[in-house]
């Protein structure tokens, strides 16, 4: 079988490691970072911490440790988030990569971090963290928009949240206050494209700005081929698929823990120009994404246009105790949308 990324939660077992139809609102005790990666027919969870507290899954152990050296970028007491794995075909490795924040430095560092395994399970290794592709400029930036960035002074926008600033926003003052030491990298999510080129699609410029980078062939590093996405629209949480030669990509708002009404966006090439459409999401509660927010978008194997609709509910008051949301993904005339139901089944894909 195919190897395949399965980057969901811990609920995902209940679906595709149990032979269970029934998805629903799985109540699973683990972190909401888990992901999921399928390799030959054995389905394996990676997340900071798995509870095993019902019979539906073998736990695998731990697949990326923190260590006990405060020299080391992911010592114990780091921020490691939204991990997400994707298997190479031609190193055969399996590789990591996540939005890690340093010890004791709150969500300053913004970084990305990647590792690297023989197996989906690991253990993996940790090869390094950083900003994203320093000293290069977005693709996407022609020469009269650089002329523009060569304009802006930071000085002249220390007041933030004016119509002045945000203008400057978008046209890329926080690109170049990062330009030598690379762009910010949060919230984090990865794509294979059919080609099997690799990109990294996070929040960046202080969550105001997407950016799309290109991977290595290996996909351990960055090509230096990066996109803006919606400068100045302050999105988070990207989740992304491909279908009949559009890619679609679902976000949400920056709100902190509380949801918010999701976006999406479509473009031909993944390097855009990308498309605005209004919020995908049909039902109750369908202004606040049902109470969840985007996390990924699973490819369904063996049914054609099939895709799961994947949200993480949240509960800062006790993190591990997060709920999920999957549901399916349906089309109108072509375009997404994602409609409340409150039970459903893998036969709802014909």
């Amino acid at each position: 079988m195919k190897k395949t990324l399965f980057p969901a939660l811990a609920a995902a077992l209940v679906l595709a490691a149990c032979g269970t139809k029934t998805t629903g609102q799985a109540e699973v005790a683990a972190e909401a970072a888990a992901q999921q990666v399928v390799s030959s027919d054995i389905a394996y969870v990676q997340v900071e911490a798995v509870l095993a507290q019902c019979d539906l899954y073998k736990n695998e152990g731990v697949a990326l440790s923190v260590v006990d050296n405060d020299s080391s970028d992911i010592a114990r007491g780091c921020i490691l988030e939204r991990p997400k794995v994707i298997y190479n075909a031609k190193t055969g490795k399996f590789v990591m990569w996540f939005h890690l924040e340093l010890k004791g430095k709150g969500y300053a560092a913004a970084r990305a971090g990647v590792a690297v395994s023989d197996t989906p399970a690991g253990p993996y290794r940790f090869i390094r963290s950083g900003r994203v592709n320093a000293g290069k400029l977005p693709v996407n930036m022609d020469g009269q928009a650089v002329a523009v960035l060569d304009t802006l002074n930071a000085k002249n926008y220390e007041k933030w949240w004016t119509p002045e600033w945000t203008d400057a926003v978008n046209k890329g003052l926080i690109v170049k206050r990062d330009l030598d030491g690379g762009q910010m990298s949060r919230d984090m999510t990865l794509y294979v494209d059919e080609d099997g080129k690799a990109y990294h699609i996070y929040s960046s410029e202080e969550n105001l700005t997407l950016q799309i980078a290109e991977l290595s062939d290996d996909y351990l590093s960055h090509t230096g081929n990066y996109v803006r996405v919606a400068p100045a629209g302050h999105n988070e949480a990207p989740a992304i698929f491909k279908k009949d030669g559009t890619y679609w990509m679902i976000t949400s708002g920056c709100t902190g823990w509380a949801p918010n009404e999701a976006r999406m966006f479509s473009s031909s090439s993944i390097f855009g120009p990308w498309s605005q459409h209004p919020n995908p999401c049909v039902g109750p509660k369908s202004e606040l994404t049902f109470g969840g927010q985007s996390t990924y978008i699973l490819k369904v194997e063996g049914k054609k246009d099939a895709f799961i609709f994947m949200a993480d509910i949240w509960r800062p008051e006790h993190p591990s105790d997060a709920r999920y949301i999957w549901l399916p993904v349906q089309f109108k005339e072509g375009v997404p949308y994602v409609e409340w139901m409150d039970n459903w089944t893998l036969d709802f894909f014909q």
